[in-house]
């Protein structure tokens, strides 16, 4: 969705009616809510300054030249913007396909004893999405206690970058495919692996069966090697930066400082062994949205992350659920750090200014955050007004209901037979997928994931920031570490492909942690993670792109970034 530099566009784009109509920019501001708030602040400007304060912001007011310059700036984006075609959204056909909505997103509605949606209530949900209005999901019943999440969030408008409904990802697995099956298999077995430490994974027994079983998948669409799923490629992402070196991103493994506030990287945990929803009365009072669920409890004793849990407990309280903790930290590390800046970046080259405002410091990590944010318009309305596809503990419950022969659902046989689903009934008495947390997912639809669209988003902000060819060795003073098998130690790390870590490839893994370790909490898919990811990308950049304009005296040609498929671009 990207635009190179130097693009061109035809048609005008004026206030009224989108197509040329005639009324002037001040009767335009004049009819948005809160235009005469505006003006008044604007009008404030020199209370209490001085004579020559005063001159110099009635002079500056005259010159009509900036503010034509900056107009035609915020034109220009809009027209481009605006040209970009609204793609047709291409959803599975599940809704349609089954009466009872089985493969769909249904949780927080009331279901029946057997965790089927009462369908009523789930049409009532469509007719709330069709008229796109409070009061209309106002009227959405719920089975418990527990709101829909923020559905509305997905027609937001913005005024810079792309509009959410002109990017597209492609049709959610269905649930009665194979790619589907196979998905939750490595969803089974990321639940039974998540007290095994990564560092584990080429000699744990369980481990060496996830690998053997996901590389007898033909729908399982994870890394491998040689056509095999093995110890390196085990639950990783999907660049080729993933495969390299520890499973943890180096940047989620340094010290840093928030001012005075000194982070070792340690963190408190999650207890081991407890999992949650694992009975089918406690599975169907979360669908229903019956709370309160509990808590999960934290071990005292800090550690690194070491293993899936400890993942599960980051990407839970990153605060309260979606925040871009770990790319903002991983910023404030690298500037400390005198990571390279990006080649693009102007003040690379001056010798007697440095970047603030604008590119430097304050500039990207607050980009951060606003990327971050439109990111997650962009996903919710994929999610609830485009796919609304079911999450994996829905999925859970198919396999419970159908190997116990409680009703038969159109699953592919891979899951029904899987080896992990089996380990999964011996150690829990259920067939249902364990939970990392005690109210399984948050209650908004799968497909794409929140966090994944977010470190999509602000992984493309790191890279604009740094240049990210850099050995990342060369950022430590040599050092590539990994957290002990048992978490409270950092230890050197010794394969062969140490040399050919990168800032890129440990930003690229970073997005795949978040984004994975979702999955691993047992809330998403593998595509949810995959095509989040490339979703926020193409929204930052199309942001990014936006801004470009906007530096006439810094001599500013754009910065060049590698996305997550290997290609630069320009923006």
């Amino acid at each position: 969705m990207e635009r190179m530099k130097g693009e061109t566009r035809k048609t005008r784009l004026t206030p009224e009616g989108w197509d040329g109509g005639g009324s002037t920019r001040r009767e335009f501001i004049g009819n948005i809510r809160g235009a005469s708030a505006f003006a008044i602040a604007s009008s404030a400007t020199t209370f209490g300054a001085s004579k020559a304060a005063s001159a110099d912001v009635a002079s500056f007011a005259d010159d009509k030249g900036r503010a034509q310059q900056s107009f035609a700036n915020r034109e220009k984006a809009a027209l481009d913007d605006r040209l970009l075609p609204i793609p047709k959204q291409t959803p599975n056909r599940d809704e349609h396909l089954y009466p009872n909505f089985v493969g769909n997103y249904t949780k927080g509605l009331p279901h029946n004893p057997i965790g089927e949606v009462d369908t009523k209530a789930y049409r009532t949900l469509l007719s709330a999405i069709d008229a796109g209005s409070f009061r209309a999901f106002e009227k959405v019943p719920l089975g418990g206690n527990v709101k829909q999440g923020n559905p509305l969030s997905g027609l937001a408008l913005d005024l810079e970058g792309v509009d959410s409904h002109q990017l597209a990802i492609l049709a959610a697995p269905a649930v009665a495919s194979q790619v589907r099956a196979d998905e939750a298999v490595e969803l089974y077995w990321m639940a039974v692996l998540r007290d095994v430490s990564f560092a584990d994974y080429a000699t744990n027994s369980m481990a060496q069966a996830a690998a053997a079983e996901l590389s007898s998948l033909p729908g399982f669409n994870g890394p491998r090697i040689g056509g095999n799923v093995t110890a390196q490629t085990l639950f990783r992402g999907f660049t080729p930066d993933d495969l390299l070196g520890p499973y943890v991103s180096q940047l989620n493994m340094q010290p840093f400082a928030y001012g005075p506030y000194s982070m070792s990287g340690q963190m408190s945990m999650y207890v081991p062994g407890i999992d949650y929803m694992t009975t089918p009365a406690a599975w169907l009072a979360v669908q229903n949205g019956q709370g309160p669920f509990g808590n999960n409890q934290v071990d005292p004793q800090p550690r690194f992350i070491r293993n899936g849990r400890d993942y599960c407990m980051y990407v839970h309280t990153d605060p309260n659920a979606g925040l871009f903790i770990s790319f903002y930290n991983a910023g404030i590390w690298l500037f400390a750090n005198s990571a390279p800046l990006n080649p693009g970046n102007p003040y690379r080259y001056y010798q007697k200014q440095f970047g603030f405002g604008t590119f430097g410091f304050p500039f990207f990590l607050g980009m951060i955050g606003e990327c971050s944010r439109r990111a997650f318009e962009a996903a919710w309305y994929q999610k609830w007004f485009v796919h609304r596809n079911l999450r994996p503990e829905e999925f859970g419950g198919l396999v419970h209901r159908t190997i116990t022969q409680q009703a038969s659902y159109p699953l592919h046989h891979d899951v029904l037979n899987s080896a992990a689903v089996k380990e999964t009934f011996s150690r829990f008495g259920s067939y249902l997928l364990p939970q990392a947390f005690p109210e399984g997912c948050p209650q908004f639809p799968a497909y794409p994931s929140g966090h994944a669209t977010m470190a999509g988003a602000c992984a493309t902000l790191l890279k604009a920031a740094f240049d990210g060819s850099v050995p990342f060795a060369s950022l430590t003073n040599g050092k590539i570490v990994m957290a002990s098998s048992d978490g409270p130690l950092l230890v050197p790390y010794t394969g062969a492909d140490v040399g050919q870590l990168t800032l890129n490839g440990e930003i690229n893994k970073l997005a795949s942690n978040i984004a994975i370790a979702r999955n691993m909490s047992g809330i998403h898919w593998r595509a949810d993670a995959v095509y989040g990811m490339l979703l926020g990308e193409a929204l930052a950049l199309s942001i990014l792109s936006d801004q470009s304009n906007n530096y006439p005296g810094e001599n500013f040609d754009g910065f060049t970034i590698e996305k997550f498929d290997g290609a630069k671009v320009s923006v």
